[in-house]
């Protein structure tokens, strides 16, 4: 599911893969908690619903995205909610989708992008903003905005080769208009690492999906670990990427797949701890922007391709900005 902070400090939640009032399955229900109740505000209370679009650019009351998981959402200056992509369903199949979407508090609005499930990507030309660009069909993509309110998005799974369910590795810019190319690229899965600590325009982070990501104080942008799937490379991942709004750079942690943790002593920083490489955990910010991140999956691709070995870790670790310190939870 996908949840935000609203005006008063309610918090609002939306969609995700669960249980519906009759079924389980993806949802669209929209839900708003006032700190006492739960009010149903919009969507269906059945599973796997086809999206209702109406006009693009138009708020309707009749309007309402299809069931989806693995979104990403946003709140600009004005407090409206952003949502993209997924994979659920749109005006009429399901598979990943790559829909804009805008709540303003009362109505949905389809914003951008298509109301078909299984778009392709249309890279334009890499810094050009421009109509024709937009992300392919994806889930499990990170996002965050950053000083002005742009959105900024990177990876997920989605269509790659043809192939479903390959993850990406693109790092997408939308000013609230247009989708702008920024990094990374459709051939190279392995990404390119460069020096730990030293920026280059030439590095980008491999193509994952379930990574964590923030933004420190500084308007620099963070990006950990997740899963890499694809022709050439499986896995989970535990290596840390700055984004300048430039260049990328490696921090921290390896840029090899399913590495182990260094744990060293718990409450004690080193330069050399690190995070055992995983998928889906969760992570916040502290008032000194410090990140915390907690828990995720381990897996790995066992004799049976349909039985992944997987592994749950329920570690706390704290990131400075310069090393991580183990901070709770087993090793």
């Amino acid at each position: 599911a996908v949840s935000w902070t609203g005006a008063g400090g309610s918090l609002w939640l939306f969609g995700g893969d669960g249980n519906g009032a009759t079924g389980s399955g993806n949802l669209n229900d929209l839900w708003k908690w006032d700190g006492t109740n739960w009010t149903w505000v919009s969507g269906s209370d059945a599973v796997n619903q086809t999206g209702t679009y109406g006009t693009k650019g138009v708020a309707a009351p009749g309007n309402v995205p299809g069931a989806r998981a693995g979104a990403v959402s946003w709140k600009d200056a004005g407090g409206n909610l952003w949502l993209f992509g997924g994979l659920g369903y749109g005006a009429t199949a399901s598979g990943y989708l790559n829909d804009i979407w805008k709540w303003d508090g009362t109505s949905w609005t389809w914003s951008r992008g298509s109301d078909s499930a299984g778009p392709y990507t249309q890279y334009g030309s890499q810094g050009v903003p421009a109509p024709g660009n937009t992300p392919g069909g994806r889930g499990g993509a990170v996002s965050w905005t950053d000083a002005t309110g742009v959105l900024w998005l990177f990876g997920g799974t989605g269509m790659k080769y043809g192939i479903g369910g390959m993850t990406l590795g693109d790092l997408w810019r939308w000013d609230g208009t247009n989708w702008m190319w920024s990094s990374g690229d459709g051939e190279s899965d392995s990404g390119t690492y460069g020096t730990r600590g030293v920026a280059s325009p030439d590095n980008f982070p491999r193509w994952r999906s379930g990574s964590v990501s923030w933004t420190d104080g500084g308007g620099s942008h963070w990006l950990f670990g997740g899963y890499a799937n694809s022709p050439l490379v499986s896995g989970c991942l535990n290596d840390l990427w700055r984004w300048d709004g430039t260049s990328w750079t490696w921090m921290s942690g390896s840029n090899d797949t399913n590495e182990f943790g260094t744990y060293g002593t718990k409450g004690v920083a080193a330069p050399t701890n690190v995070p055992g490489a995983r998928e889906g955990a969760v992570s916040w910010t502290d008032a000194n922007w410090h990140l915390w991140l907690f828990g995720g999956t381990w897996r790995e691709s066992a004799p049976f391709p349909n039985e992944p070995l997987t592994f749950l870790y329920n570690d706390l670790w704290r990131w400075d900005g310069t090393s991580w310190t183990w901070m709770s939870g087993s090793n």
